[in-house]
């Protein structure tokens, strides 16, 4: 650590003492060499010393930036690798399996298949299967032909008895991602895919705007805590402004969003870079200030309160399916909406499990690390309460968080999801190249800016069909999964279809991991499992203990 030290002292010095003399010294030299016509050509390197010896003085005495106060000129250098240092280690330093949020084979898996050329890969896997919390699908010895087209015909009904316009949703759809956390140009060309492949495109709590609706595409109208596009005046909820926008026939469904696995219990966050005035109009709110939505609704402060929202919301938009969106915390909670729905009746088509792994365009960190139940936990919780509470053929079940391949599908659907959606495998088929800039306003590919210019980069007859290409091949490919295990639909898949490997010389299945309540249990007074304590502190009337 000393001799660390005595070397960053002396390198500040001999930068400071050394470089910029020598700047000062080579412009006077092709000064002289141009001026005497001994080396006509020297003005060029005696320009070139000028601007950096202009750049070295401005970052003597700057005072934002310590760095290049203590390096001139190239302490720049600094700063240019933190910007392509992502890319840097995703293309030189990571390996096939490393990288986070997604790997190197993940990220190539979604481009291939957007692409539309080979998605195999040689010579056996790179993952250690003897690792702790390996994971695999048990295979059949008599595997089956895979369905005819799934990426058509693998469909859930959203949408109960109270449900007037019951929409047919794919297995595998866009997940929630807003108009201004996303460009205009990656906005209408997931709406053109979506129409191109048959699936539905979650708008994000931004709002439902032009873009959305010119695609073309089926839509999941995403209503989050700031009530963007059915906001009155006083930022409450405007029940005329959503009726009308509700009315529009891309609107397949409504989604109410509660809280988002990336940042639980924090609104949506949009920096103030991002806020062009189209988006500003669209949301109704102002510009020159972060867009920070309230971390929890004004349109209702209960359990109870939450499902008659729900069942407003039906009624206004005209009989459309209408769910709602959250990140598991404590059990007790949805526990507690569970008893409201047996109490009053009245449940949502469908619920929306987002988990803690799930992506973002800006959150704190603090929330994105250490917040929020993982999606397959999340799952388990409200899969299994909804089987307790006799609710589970009533309400739908769609898994969000980190779910691109047909294996990571094929385990949610084993664990209770009915359908998936994903968010930043759809921002890889649009090329996104995860350099982890969505937050600032210069995403270098185009998908997630409001600079025109960078928007530019997306292509949306080109992008479409890469979105429609990606869902297409993941659904194929889902489906092989559950043929291979030898069943023919998603809905076959149970616990006991998956194992994981708690440590080197022990197996076990989803099912011995995560037991399975009765039908019923939790609302006849049966045996609530690992929900027991849970359920005997949930009350309808609170979501406090």
């Amino acid at each position: 650590m000393r001799a660390a030290s005595i070397d960053s002292r002396v390198m500040i010095h001999a930068i400071r003492g050394y470089v910029m003399p020598a700047l000062v010294a080579l412009l006077v030299l092709f000064g002289a060499l141009a001026l005497s016509g001994v080396w006509p050509g020297a003005r060029w390197p005696a320009l070139a010393c000028a601007v950096l010896l202009a750049i070295g003085i401005h970052d003597l005495v700057q005072t934002h930036h310590s760095v290049l106060r203590s390096y001139p000129v190239l302490g720049h250098v600094r700063y240019l690798l933190e910007d392509v240092g992502p890319e840097l280690r995703q293309y030189i330093v990571e390996s096939n399996t490393e990288g986070r949020p997604f790997d190197r084979d993940t990220r190539s898996l979604a481009y291939q298949r957007a692409k539309g050329v080979i998605d195999k890969k040689p010579f056996g896997t790179e993952i250690d299967v003897y690792a702790e919390g390996y994971g695999w699908l048990v295979h059949s010895l008599a595997p089956r032909e895979p369905v005819d087209d799934p990426a058509r015909t693998m469909r859930i009904r959203l949408g109960g008895d109270d449900c007037t316009q019951p929409y047919s949703a794919s297995v595998f759809n866009i997940s929630a991602m807003s108009f201004g956390s996303l460009s205009p140009t990656a906005i209408r060309a997931l709406s053109e895919g979506a129409k191109l492949g048959g699936f539905a495109h979650n708008t994000g709590e931004g709002g439902l705007s032009a873009h959305h609706r010119e695609g073309g595409g089926d839509l999941v109208w995403q209503i989050g805590t700031g009530y963007f596009g059915c906001r009155a005046r006083d930022g409450g909820f405007d029940p005329e402004r959503f009726r009308d926008a509700a009315a529009h026939p891309s609107v397949k469904a409504i989604e109410l969003k509660l809280s988002q696995g990336a940042k639980p219990g924090h609104g949506g966050i949009l920096p103030a870079a991002k806020i062009s005035p189209e988006i500003a109009e669209v949301r109704g709110i102002e510009r020159g200030h972060d867009c920070v939505s309230p971390p929890h609704h004004r349109a209702f402060d209960s359990p109870i309160g939450l499902v008659e929202f729900v069942a407003r919301l039906r009624e206004l938009s005209g009989g459309k399916p209408v769910g709602a969106k959250l990140s598991v915390g404590d059990p007790r909670e949805w526990l507690a909406v569970c008893r409201a729905m047996l109490e009053t009746g009245l449940t949502p088509d469908f619920v929306t499990v987002d988990g803690g792994e799930g992506g973002t365009g800006a959150a704190p960190i603090e929330l994105s690390d250490h917040m929020g139940m993982p999606v397959k936990d999340g799952i388990v919780v409200v899969h299994q309460s909804l089987v307790g509470a006799g609710l589970r053929e009533r309400v739908r079940v769609i898994a969000s968080g980190k779910l691109i391949t047909g294996f990571e599908m094929a385990v949610a659907c084993a664990l209770g999801a009915d359908a998936i959606n994903s968010a930043r495998g759809f921002m890889f088929a649009l090329g996104c190249i995860q350099a982890q800039r969505c937050h600032t306003n210069r995403c270098p590919v185009g998908v997630a800016t409001q600079d025109a210019r960078l928007a530019r980069s997306v292509h949306v007859p080109t992008k479409a069909v890469r979105v429609r290409n990606f869902h297409r091949e993941t659904v194929e490919a889902f489906a092989g999964v559950i043929a291979s295990a030898g069943l023919a639909h998603p809905s076959e898949l149970t616990p006991a279809h998956v194992y994981r490997r708690v440590n080197a010389w022990e197996i076990r299945t989803l099912a011995e991991l995560y037991p399975s309540l009765e039908p019923g249990a939790l609302a006849h007074g049966g045996d609530a499992g690992f929900l027991r304590e849970a359920w005997s502190r949930a009350r309808a009337s609170s979501f406090s203990a």
